[in-house]
């Protein structure tokens, strides 16, 4: 945990857990707003691993990735007075297109904070979507800093992109799909930044089935999650991946209070891995995936889970990639960065 600390006790923040109920009422309230993903079978990917692998592809879902099931329901719920003062997030990209979008489906106004080097494709569909983006540092902790202060300014209602019930409620509805499609699952790798999808799908997938393993795939060099789990508080520290999603600099407090009642355990890969996943999903399943949707799916290939002679179910958790990076990727470039 070389340059972590910790950053508070394991006290809940921010409301009150979420429980299946939550979820459920999530899942009616975006009865026909969101895609429902169907698992895919990767044949491949099964024959490498010796296991069963299907794919949840939420790089397919409304804006691109997972988020506009939390972003959906979270403003959804909120009073009229409360859009109508104007919504405001922070946000690295996918939350960003995903409050806009929910935003301008309920009529509300939405300003995003935005780091300042943020992959420019989601600043363009941010701004596609009709929200006022603004720019402020270059880590989670900056841009939530001065979304607050233009929360006070301006009286905005804070969306924030996972440390809130609503928002984990939300992402718990892709856990719920899991196990309505395939209940003889053994487990789910879920990827893992702020903690809001594997929070979330672990909520919803062990209430369901309580011996489903749910595993958090964390990259090496933002693994915070796997080091609060071990301390035992939130711990904090600096992010350096590919994976401009995983990104954060802590997980939320409420998702950390979830992922400790429910999350298996947690591993991490690398960025070549990832990457070398990013390309096998490309090139075998004919999916667009960003680096922080792979992260999943590496874990499998490399070996960090072993899913032999199980049935296994790897989230994509988005798609919202940059071309060039892409492009790099899939010619299998040695540098991509």
């Amino acid at each position: 945990m070389t340059g972590a600390k910790t950053v508070g006790d394991s006290g809940v923040s921010g409301g009150r857990l979420p429980d299946i109920r939550d979820v459920r009422r999530a899942q009616e309230r975006l009865r026909g707003v969101i895609n429902t993903t169907s698992l895919q079978p990767s044949r491949t990917l099964s024959e490498q691993s010796g296991g069963e692998v299907w794919l949840k592809p939420e790089n397919l879902q409304r804006t691109g990735s997972f988020k506009m099931r939390g972003a959906y329901n979270k403003i959804a719920s909120l009073s009229p007075v409360e859009r109508a003062r104007g919504v405001i997030t922070f946000s690295s990209g996918n939350h960003a297109q995903a409050v806009a979008c929910a935003a301008a489906l309920l009529g509300a106004r939405s300003v995003v904070v935005m780091p300042e080097d943020a992959v420019s494709v989601k600043v363009a569909a941010t701004r596609g979507y009709g929200a006022e983006v603004v720019f402020a540092g270059l880590n989670s902790l900056q841009r939530e800093a001065y979304a607050k202060e233009l929360h006070v300014k301006h009286g905005y209602t804070i969306v924030p992109p996972f440390d809130d019930p609503a928002i984990i409620a939300g992402q718990g509805t892709a856990g719920l799909e899991i196990m309505e499609e395939m209940p003889g699952l053994d487990l789910i790798l879920v990827p893992c930044g702020g903690g809001g999808l594997l929070s979330g799908i672990a909520l919803a997938a062990r209430s369901v089935k309580s011996d489903i393993e749910v595993i958090g795939v964390e990259p090496e060099g933002a693994a915070d999650a796997r080091d609060s789990l071990t301390a035992g508080r939130v711990i904090e520290s600096e992010a350096q991946t590919i994976c401009d999603g995983l990104r954060t600099k802590r997980v939320g407090f409420l998702n950390f209070e979830v992922m400790r009642r429910y999350v298996s355990r947690m591993v991490t890969v690398s960025d070549d891995a990832t990457i070398e996943a990013l390309r096998f999903l490309a090139l075998r399943a004919r999916l667009v995936v960003e680096p922080s949707g792979a992260v999943a799916v590496a874990a499998i290939l490399s070996g960090a889970v072993p899913v032999q002679g199980k049935r296994a179910a790897a989230v994509l958790s988005g798609g919202n990639v940059d071309a060039e990076l892409f492009a790099r990727a899939v010619a299998g470039e040695q540098q991509v960065r």
